[in-house]
């Protein structure tokens, strides 16, 4: 967070029973609606504004219980499968984040009886930051991974000019909070900016960086309110990553990424796909580390080794996040701006309550 930003205290409780609120007048039920809040608050505790309730009940607007892309109080149906240390589920169009964390939780299941679980699941609707789920299962000691589809082709492909990719995440964990004090996860999109933090920048009246969007015309743009598509970060490495989102979703049953969340065509599957992997630190164990020591003494060593040599003001993924989950729990809520405070208004205006107002809370200078 910057110096010179100012930032507002929301008690987790008034969040949370407005973002529930807003869901349940949308038709989700309780679970699900507790869902969806519990999301949000973890991702604005830790930093992520780019995927906070204000993204995701957008989201919902745009794709999702209003357009049919998401389908309140669906049940998940579990696919019979000869693999006993993998599921795939059928998601039904139910609330993403109210499947991913059932995900994660059965993945850690598998994870503790065979070493290593996975879920896959179909017809899904965007769990929105990947990074939560997986920092969840590295606070509780697993390596976890996840990637997703995306609601829709943004991101124009190397060499190209159509976008014909999602944003398409990927997200690693890693429990190391014993040797560090927080998990390290790897979280990125594919894109150079998530579409998230170009709504952000819009709100913020901030420039993109250059080459991380183009115009109605396909020319490269720093204006977020004239971009109306992204570029692959790392040229052809970030759209390499990006394809395997395609690839494993393909395989999964996804349909085409062009038409996701276009209702407007027969006959097509327009959902997004997730792949969760946890495994068990015990299960890639080879049990031999130098000099006798164990397994977690010797990541404690090798993180050293890697922060040392003059490296030592090097950050390391997660660390980030983890200084502003410190900053919320200082504070004693969650930190919004004066410009995300305005915007909750409208989902206080939808649920017919009164619209926060920024003297309602207590100022946060960081």
């Amino acid at each position: 967070m910057s110096k010179k930003e100012q930032f507002y205290v929301v008690p987790e409780d008034t969040h949370n029973a407005l973002v529930a609120m807003a869901y349940k007048r949308r038709g989700f039920n309780s679970e699900e609606a507790d869902a969806g809040a519990r999301f949000a608050a973890l991702a604005t505790k830790h930093g992520i504004r780019t995927h906070n309730a204000l993204k995701a009940l957008h989201l919902d607007h745009l794709f999702g219980s209003a357009a049919g892309g998401c389908v309140p109080d669906a049940e998940v149906e579990k696919i019979p499968s000869r693999f006993q240390a993998t599921e795939v589920w059928n998601a039904n169009l139910k609330l993403g984040q109210a499947v991913a964390f059932d995900a994660v939780d059965r993945a850690i299941e598998l994870a503790d009886e065979y070493g290593v679980g996975i879920v896959s699941v179909d017809k899904a609707f965007h769990y929105l930051w990947g990074g939560g789920y997986v920092m969840d299962a590295a606070r509780r000691g697993y390596l976890a991974y996840t990637n997703c589809t995306a609601a829709l082709a943004e991101v124009v492909p190397f060499m190209g000019k159509t976008p014909t990719l999602g944003t398409n995440p990927h997200s690693w964990g890693f429990p190391t909070t014993d040797a560090i004090g927080f998990p390290i996860v790897v979280d990125w999109a594919t894109s150079v900016v998530a579409m998230g933090r170009v709504q952000q920048f819009a709100r913020e009246g901030q420039a993109l960086p250059p080459n991380a969007a183009v115009d109605a015309e396909g020319n490269p743009t720093t204006d977020p309110n004239e971009a109306v598509a992204l570029l692959p970060f790392g040229a052809h490495k970030g759209y390499g990553l990006s394809l395997i989102n395609e690839i494993v979703g393909a395989f999964i049953g996804g349909s085409l990424p062009t038409i996701r969340s276009k209702w407007d065509v027969e006959g097509e599957k327009h959902s997004p796909n997730f792949f969760f992997q946890v495994i068990h630190p015990e299960a890639i164990s080879s049990g031999h580390f130098a000099g006798g020591i164990s397994q977690s003494e010797n990541l404690r060593e090798v993180l050293g080794d890697i922060l040392g040599h003059g490296n030592e003001n090097c950050l390391l993924p997660g660390e980030i996040e983890s200084r502003a989950f410190a900053a919320s729990e200082k504070a004693g809520g969650l930190l919004f701006t004066e410009a995300e405070i305005v915007a909750f208004g409208e989902i206080a205006r939808e649920c017919e309550q009164d619209p926060w107002q920024a003297t309602d809370f207590s100022l946060h200078e960081s």
